[in-house]
């Protein structure tokens, strides 16, 4: 008698309101206690669970939980009119997700960019948040720090990456920009991060989040985490 195969594993895709009237999508997948994704730069809820960089973390995450993650304000499901881009409309937006998820307690999980709305979230609702879990996250954007590869001078450089080769097959821009966030990347990851790019937002919107993060500053709230 052959085992019952284990059903594959699903997504429900919902949508939220924020305070300023922009319609964010979220997802959830898994059962269990909730575990809650912060966005980060740019995500696309359906095409990363087809993904052969985000598909196997997601399964992970959904195992023994309810994962709750969503596209921020102009990327991915969500409006892409992303009316005002902010760090503040960044925190809000995670609060309205929460809200709308309807969830009380859970660990709040964050990557790269996610982290300091995370953390910001984290300080001002201490009584919903019961692990704060970062990767690859920073309190200052590279606009904030010193040394190689970071300043002012770093930020012009991403930006004009950004405009002259978002979403571009162009391999010398996937090289250096794609390169930064998966530098051991097989063919086939470098690919589907660069459709990302296209599939996820404009350059307009990638440049002025990028612009957001880049110039973000929590350093004073990091001894109020608790």
């Amino acid at each position: 008698m052959k085992p019952a195969q284990e059903e594959p594993l699903e997504q429900s895709i919902r949508f939220c309101t924020t305070p300023d009237g922009v319609r964010l999508a979220y997802a959830t997948s898994g059962k269990g206690p909730p575990i809650v994704k912060t966005g980060n730069w740019f995500t696309h809820l359906e095409y990363e669970w087809q993904s052969p960089v985000w598909r196997h973390v997601l399964e992970g995450l959904s195992e023994r939980r309810t994962l709750v993650r969503y596209d921020m304000r102009g990327t991915g499901l969500s409006d892409r009119d992303a009316g005002s881009l902010s760090f503040e409309s960044y925190v809000t937006d995670l609060a309205a997700v929460i809200n709308a998820a309807g969830h009380a307690r859970f660990p709040l999980f964050a990557i790269s960019q996610g982290g300091a709305a995370s953390i910001t979230y984290a300080v001002r609702h201490p009584e919903r948040v019961s692990h704060l879990i970062l990767f690859g996250a920073y309190a200052r954007g590279i606009s904030r720090r010193s040394g190689t590869g970071q300043g002012p001078e770093a930020v012009e450089t991403y930006r004009r990456l950004i405009r002259d080769g978002w979403g571009s097959d162009d391999p010398a821009f996937r090289q250096v920009f794609s390169g930064q966030f998966m530098p051991d990347g097989t063919p086939e990851q470098l690919r589907w991060y660069s459709e990302l790019e296209r599939v996820s937002s404009s350059a307009e919107v990638a440049e002025r989040s990028f612009l957001v993060n880049a110039n973000t500053d929590i350093t004073e709230l990091l001894a109020q985490v608790r």
